[in-house]
């Protein structure tokens, strides 16, 4: 087969299964293999994702606390931090506050090209932040 895979899709079919047993009923090993990857492949390719979810909600957090990087807990107050600030919102229920991830990312980018009189940092745009570190950080924020 000279075809792509998408994920799930593992490029055998149910009747090619079936046709790979022998005469007495008992599947070849060609069979085998074809069976295996039938039943375990749509699996792995779904099992990934999450994960590099997790990595990314991590790195968000550790970044989040970072006093050389995010620092959020100088000016906000979080769940996870031991001295929480009380300058800025408190950073909670952010999926409700910004439904549309973009703003969010934008507020860490430069939260002056929403609010001009903002006193929060420019993250991104006075280069403390790259773009994955933000994106890192707004996957960690979506889980407050």
């Amino acid at each position: 087969m000279a075809r792509g895979f998408a994920a799930g899709d593992h490029g055998f079919s149910l009747k090619q299964v079936f046709n790979s047993l022998n005469k007495r009923g008992h599947m070849k090993s060609s069979g085998i293999i074809a069976a295996a990857a039938v039943l375990l492949l749509p699996s792995l390719g779904k099992a990934a994702a999450p994960a590099a979810v997790d990595s990314s909600v991590e790195k968000g957090k550790a970044l989040a606390l970072d006093t050389n990087k995010g620092n959020c807990i100088a000016c906000h107050m979080m769940g996870d931090g031991e001295f929480p600030g009380n300058y800025g919102p408190p950073l909670s229920q952010m999926k409700e506050r910004y439904p549309d991830r973009a703003v969010l990312r934008k507020q860490v980018w430069d939260a002056s090209a929403i609010n001009p009189k903002s006193i929060m940092p420019p993250f991104g745009k006075n280069g403390i932040l790259n773009d994955s570190e933000i994106d890192n950080i707004v996957d960690y924020l979506y889980t407050l």
